[in-house]
């Protein structure tokens, strides 16, 4: 029979209301009398039903996602998959907003951060800027008692208490894997399209695409990295441009958004000499350039586990609970034509 908060109080030789002050980290209890309460806990191997004491209280939990605004295919399944969870999420008493600034802000990001009210938001994750001034702001909200995590990108030096996502280096490595291996017999220069090397995912995705085109494919030259903002406008006259002035363009890596804006460069290349492409995230438009063969590959990461995963995380972090590692793992998911769900 498990242990009860009667027998740690009989052990301790307090009362059943002490008992409860201790569990709830509430004042008005002497040192000695929590060492007490903790050494009989221990001595009896209680564990508390973190659960059920929520139940009791009616315990409701009020997360904020902040996501960034704008076209980005992959941002709007994001929001999407948070929107549609919140339901789910409200069954077990779980509150679900999304807020979204500008891409690429990090001052829009702080002003978000530091308008977020402990009264209302018990915990936030952050699609976060690699920016000083949000890990300050981080600091900040930790301070007036918010739980903050990472999500997709990630702020490593600050006091975030968790990352949401996939490892960015290791997906970078795979796209040069398979960049690499999709352009063994033709030498030449790979094109590198990112959103904007200001967030953490896409630098460590070009760092990890660096170290293996270099050390395992040195005869393709890595072309400096072309930042279109997520926005397929610019990436399409961008990337066009380069394709124009380096007809040796052999390959091309896309390692954020902006993926409707390489369709259309590269549709008016001549199929025959046309670059091979590795792309990131499984969206409808990357799923269409796979099945026509215009695209050879998508490094996908799974937007509805990240969500998930996120509201467990935030839930232990204020429960004061294990968070299980090998659960929370979100792996690189390879996509080609002939692999598609």
């Amino acid at each position: 029979m498990r242990p009860t908060i009667h027998d740690v109080a009989r052990t301790a030789g307090v009362s059943l209301s002490t008992v409860d002050r201790v569990l709830n980290g509430r004042p008005g209890v002497r040192s000695s009398t929590l060492a007490r309460v903790a050494e009989a806990m221990r001595e009896l191997g209680y564990e508390r039903d973190i659960a059920a004491a929520n139940l009791s209280k009616q315990r409701i939990y009020r997360f904020s996602f902040i996501i960034p605004e704008g076209p980005n295919t992959f941002m709007r399944g994001l929001q999407s998959e948070i929107e549609g969870f919140s339901a789910e999420a409200a069954r077990n008493r779980v509150e679900i907003r999304v807020e979204t600034v500008p891409p690429f802000d990090g001052a829009a990001l702080v002003s978000r951060l530091e308008a977020l009210n402990p009264a209302e938001v018990d915990g936030v994750a952050v699609v976060a800027t690699d920016d000083a001034r949000v890990a300050d702001a981080f600091a900040r909200a930790v301070r007036r008692g918010i739980q903050v995590i990472t999500l997709v990108s990630d702020l490593p030096a600050s006091d975030r208490r968790y990352f949401v996502g996939v490892d960015n280096v290791v997906a970078g490595r795979t796209a040069a894997g398979l960049l690499g291996r999709f352009c063994r017999d033709r030498p030449g220069r790979i094109a590198v399209v990112a959103g904007s090397m200001v967030v953490r995912d896409h630098a460590e995705r070009r760092l990890g695409f660096e170290q293996v085109m270099r050390g395992e494919f040195s005869r393709l030259e890595v072309h400096p990295t072309i930042e279109g903002r997520d926005d397929a406008d610019i990436v399409a006259r961008e990337l066009g441009s380069v394709l124009e002035r380096h007809p040796d363009v052999v390959g091309i890596y896309s390692l954020g958004a902006g993926n409707r804006g390489i369709i259309r460069a590269v549709s008016a290349v001549t199929p025959d000499i046309r670059p091979a492409i590795v792309v990131h995230e499984l969206t409808p438009h990357t799923r269409e350039a796979l099945l026509s063969g215009l695209f050879d590959a998508a490094i996908n990461q799974n937007a509805a586990r990240e969500v998930r995963s996120a509201v467990r995380i935030l839930r232990a972090l204020i429960d004061g609970a294990a968070i299980d590692r090998s659960q929370e793992n979100i792996g690189v998911e390879i996509f080609l034509r002939d692999n598609l769900p």
